[in-house]
Order: structure tokens, then C-alpha cells, then sequence
């Protein structure tokens, strides 16, 4: 089975797969990615990197975007919009996950 249609199965089915072959363990635990790079290690084939690049920002730029999204946010909590304020929210903590994933990458 060649690589794209490894990336064309389910998890499920990639999980299966993947119990068929005794050196790799902890099966239920990964994702479909690491689940199709399990595999093909398995199989002595070379694993394939897959990280995406976030472009054009910085961690200064997102920092200061959470920022103007926290002002926001009060002035929908004044306004007593739970709904827009939630939304928000969601945005701040998207915003604050790729500040870290931005840091680790640095590192």
C-alpha cells in the first residue's frame, strides 16, 4: 500500500494496520498522522515531515492581536453579549496556542 493510500484511509482502518505490525505500540493513543508515520516505520520506509509554517507573523504580532481581541471582548461584556464575547474568547485561546507552537518551533 503506497503512501496516498495510507492518507486516504480512516483512523480506524490505519489503527488496524498498525496492530498488525508488534513494533508499534500505543496504537489507540495516536493520530492519523502519526498513525501513517508508525507505519511506514515500520516498514523501513522513511517517515514523511509534515509541519506547517505560519507566515508573515510573529509572536510580538499575535501578542498584540490578543490584546485588541481582549479589549474587545470587555466591550462586548459590557454590552452583555455572551454569545460575541464567546467567540472571542475562542479567537484569544487559538491566538495564545499558536504563540506557543510559534515558541517551540523557535527553540
Amino acid at each position: 500500500m503506497e503512501e496516498k493510500d495510507l492518507e486516504k484511509l480512516t483512523a480506524t482502518k490505519l489503527r488496524e494496520i498498525a496492530k498488525e505490525h508488534e513494533e508499534i505500540s500505543g496504537v489507540h493513543a495516536m493520530k492519523k498522522q502519526e498513525l501513517i508515520n508508525a507505519i511506514r516505520a515500520a516498514r523501513g520506509e522513511p517517515k514523511k515531515a509534515v509541519k506547517k509554517k505560519v507566515k508573515g507573523q510573529s509572536i510580538k504580532s499575535v501578542k498584540k492581536k490578543i490584546a485588541a481581541l481582549k479589549e474587545e471582548k470587555e466591550a462586548y461584556r459590557e454590552k452583555k453579549d455572551r454569545k460575541g464575547a464567546s467567540a472571542l474568547r475562542r479567537k484569544i485561546k487559538k491566538c495564545r496556542r499558536l504563540t506557543r507552537k510559534m515558541a517551540r518551533e523557535k527553540a
